[in-house]
Parts: structure tokens; C-alpha cells; sequence
């Protein structure tokens, strides 16, 4: 997957990247944006993308926002060494694998807004994973400038959970919300991303990402379909005599140190849940799995996973436990 940095296309959202070019141009640019949607839609793509074209010197390009690989603007913001552009990021926890964001790199973005562009133009700050800013006095530190804002300088947050942030933090952006790509985008995405792939196994790929072509990668890396199948078979057990492998399944997951697997597994069982009640509530026939508990315990089922499945990653606790823990639930809530 190319790094959204250097990444020149961009899929499915032209309409936000007019919103972006109409705003820069009218000379009265909110001084922060918010920029929301589901994980690996294409975010960080845009606000990577509106970076180069405002420090390019908000050329007139088709598409909006465009600007040639081959210019020294996007080659120096694709090796991070812009002098007018600032990547705040999540770095790796102390802990483990979690990635948070350090109030000292909030400090460093901070003065860099408030010192002169070097080009005499624009001076930008990408902040890719906001909602990783859990500490207060991290979106404390970015919250006075984002209430005196210096001249000529934008703060991009990337965004996947607003609601992590603090109200005041959300009241001074102008957000900007991105949809899901279509069936017809993610298909020809997928076909020119993962060539090899059978068409079959792409059409799943194609559903279970919804919509997010970073999804899809992520799946695929973690062997999504596979664990897919296997988030099928543990709730099929459940409606018959079968027994399903939850040992080895959860073995298979705490493997994994960087917790990706475990986080897709969480994820599709979840969705393969949401799913079921989606369709029941349509009075659509509901899988076999489903008759074992009422719909409110289904519903209680997916947010204590999702609960569990976030302290996990949280608070570094044992995979393989939180794995059996959560398929005993779906036998015995």
C-alpha cells in the first residue's frame, strides 16, 4: 500500500477535494479542518494531497488537487523534508505495540506554526490519527492554537473516532466527512492493487472492507478471509453439535505480536453480528446462530466485544484469553 504521503491518487472523493480547493481559494480558509471517516478510506490521502497543492501555490489542476509526482513539491513532502510541513503523528508505546500521541511531538507542531514559512507561503500540519490523542494535555496543547491560530497556517487532523476528541477540540474545526467508496470503485481498486487475486476472493475483499481500500489491504496482510471463515464457522457451531477450534483459533491470533489480526478478528465478528441484527430487524431470515439468544443479547454481545476487543489493545492484556473470553461469550453471554 503506498504511504498516503506519496500516494498521487485519489479515489472516490473529488466532492471533498473541491470542498478543500473552493476554501483555499476564497481567501478565507477555516484555519483547521477536520477530516472524518471510517479507517483507510482515503483521509490522509486528501489531506496529504491538499498539503502539496496548498504549498505548490494552489495551482489550477484537474483533478482537484492534483500536482505532478514529478514536481519538487511533491517529492519533498513525499520524503518528509518540506521545510513548511510538519507530520504529527502516534508513535509506539512504551508498553508495547500501542500507538499514542506525545505531548512533546504536540509542543514541537505547535512552535512550528508559529514561526515564519520558510517559502513565504503556507505552513501545514498533518495530524494523521487523532483520535489517538487520549491524553488531555496532548489536545490541550494543540487547543491554543487552534483558538489564535498564527496567519497563513492550517492544522489537518485526520480523524476516525471524533467523539475521542474534546468538544472544544471539535467546536474550533470545520469537519469535513468522507463516504465509503462504491462496490464498482473498491472492485477496480482491488484489481489494480492486488492483480493476482481470483475475482471470487476479491468480491468478498470487496464486502468486507466496506468501502475502505486501506481495510482491504490490512485484511488481506492479516489474512482476512481466512479469519473471516473462521468468525463463519465459531458462530455455525453454535447452532448445531460442532465444536469449534477456539484454542487453536485463539493460539493463531496471539501469534500475531503487532495485535492487527486480532483487532480484524474482533471486527468481523462484530460486523458478521451487526449484519445479522440489520436483517432481522428488516424481518429478513436471520442466520441459525442468531436463534440461540434474543436480539437485545446480540445487541449486548457486540458491544461487549467491541469493549473487550479495545481494552485488549488498551491496556496490553493476554490475546489469547481475550479471544476465548469473547467466543465463550457468544455460548454463554
Amino acid at each position: 500500500m503506498i504511504d498516503p504521503r506519496a500516494n498521487p491518487d485519489l479515489v472516490g472523493h473529488d466532492e471533498a477535494a473541491r470542498t478543500l480547493r473552493d476554501a483555499a481559494r476564497s481567501g478565507r480558509m477555516h484555519h483547521a479542518w477536520l477530516i472524518c471517516g471510517a479507517p483507510g478510506i482515503g483521509k490522509a490521502t486528501l489531506a496529504w494531497r491538499f498539503t502539496r497543492w496548498l504549498l505548490a501555490g494552489l495551482p489550477d489542476t484537474t483533478p482537484p488537487l492534483h500536482l505532478d509526482p514529478a514536481s519538487p513539491v511533491f517529492r519533498r513532502i513525499a520524503a518528509d523534508t518540506h521545510a513548511d510541513c510538519f507530520t504529527l503523528e502516534p508513535n509506539t508505546g512504551d508498553r508495547g505495540v500501542k500507538r499514542v500521541l506525545r505531548v512533546d511531538d504536540a509542543r514541537e507542531a505547535v512552535r512550528f506554526l508559529t514561526q515564519t514559512a520558510a517559502e513565504g507561503g503556507w505552513r501545514v500540519v498533518v495530524l494523521d490519527e487523532a483520535e489517538r490523542a487520549d491524553q488531555p494535555q496532548v489536545q490541550n496543547t494543540l487547543l491554543k492554537t487552534l483558538e489564535e491560530p498564527p496567519p497563513k497556517t492550517v492544522l489537518l487532523l485526520v480523524c476516525s473516532a471524533p467523539q475521542k476528541l474534546l468538544p472544544t477540540i471539535r467546536s474550533r474545526c470545520r469537519r469535513l466527512d468522507l463516504n465509503p467508496l462504491a462496490g464498482g470503485e473498491m472492485d477496480m481498486l482491488l484489481a489494480r492493487m492486488l492483480p493476482d487475486l481470483a475475482a471470487g476472493e476479491r468480491a468478498r475483499l470487496v464486502a468486507l472492507a466496506a468501502g475502505s481500500p486501506g481495510r482491504a489491504m490490512a485484511l488481506m496482510e492479516a489474512g482476512g478471509l481466512a479469519l473471516q471463515d473462521a468468525v463463519e464457522a465459531s458462530l455455525a457451531a453454535l447452532a448445531t453439535s460442532g465444536e469449534p477450534r477456539n484454542h487453536a483459533l485463539a493460539d493463531k491470533l496471539a501469534m500475531d505480536r503487532t495485535g492487527v489480526a486480532l483487532g480484524i478478528f474482533f471486527g468481523l465478528l462484530r460486523g458478521a453480528i451487526a449484519a445479522a441484527l440489520r436483517e432481522a430487524a428488516r424481518g429478513q431470515p436471520a442466520p441459525g446462530w442468531m436463534g440461540c439468544h434474543t436480539l437485545a443479547v446480540w445487541a449486548g454481545l457486540w458491544d461487549r466485544l467491541g469493549t473487550l476487543a479495545d481494552d485488549t489493545e488498551r491496556l496490553n492484556l493476554d490475546r489469547k484469553q481475550a479471544v476465548l473470553t469473547g467466543l465463550s461469550w457468544l455460548a454463554h453471554p
